[in-house]
C-alpha cells in the first residue's frame, strides 16, 4: 500500500475534499492527496473552465474528452479536479490558469507553486 503524505493545505490546514462529481485525486478519493509515487504532484485544486480545459487540451493533456475505457467521463466547466502542479504554473504563465480552492489544494504544490500565485487565483470562499 503507498503511503499518503500529511493532508494538509497550503494554508497549513486540514486537507478538505475537492470532488466526488467527479471523483478525483492520485488516489480517486476526492482529495488532492499525494505521495511521493505521485509524479505529477496532481495537488492543485481547481475550478475548470472552457479556457483551461481548451489550454491544456492544446498542449498535450486532454481533460475534456471522455474516456470511458479508464471510467473517466471528461471534465467540463465548472468540474472542480486535482491538478498536476507544473500544469497549472504553465496555464498562470500563459494567462490561463483556473480559479483554486486553497483549502482543498495540499501543501506539496508548494514545491512548484509559489503561494502568492496560488493566492492570485484563489476562489472565493
Amino acid at each position: 500500500m503507498i503511503g499518503k503524505d500529511d493532508p494538509v493545505n497550503v494554508l497549513g490546514g486540514v486537507l478538505k475534499e475537492c470532488s466526488q462529481d467527479p471523483v478525483t485525486g492520485f488516489f480517486r478519493d476526492g482529495h488532492c492527496n499525494t505521495c511521493a509515487e505521485d509524479q505529477g504532484s496532481h495537488t492543485v485544486c481547481a475550478l475548470m473552465t472552457a479556457e483551461f480545459l481548451a489550454f491544456s487540451k492544446y498542449v498535450g493533456n486532454d481533460l475534456s474528452t471522455p474516456r470511458l475505457e479508464f471510467g473517466f467521463a471528461g471534465l467540463k466547466p465548472g468540474d472542480q479536479w486535482c491538478l498536476c502542479a507544473a500544469r497549472f504554473l504553465q496555464a498562470h504563465d500563459e494567462g490561463c490558469a483556473p480559479q483554486v480552492q486553497l483549502e482543498a489544494t495540499h501543501k506539496r504544490a508548494l514545491e512548484i507553486v509559489p503561494l502568492r500565485v496560488l493566492e492570485e487565483h484563489a476562489a472565493p470562499v
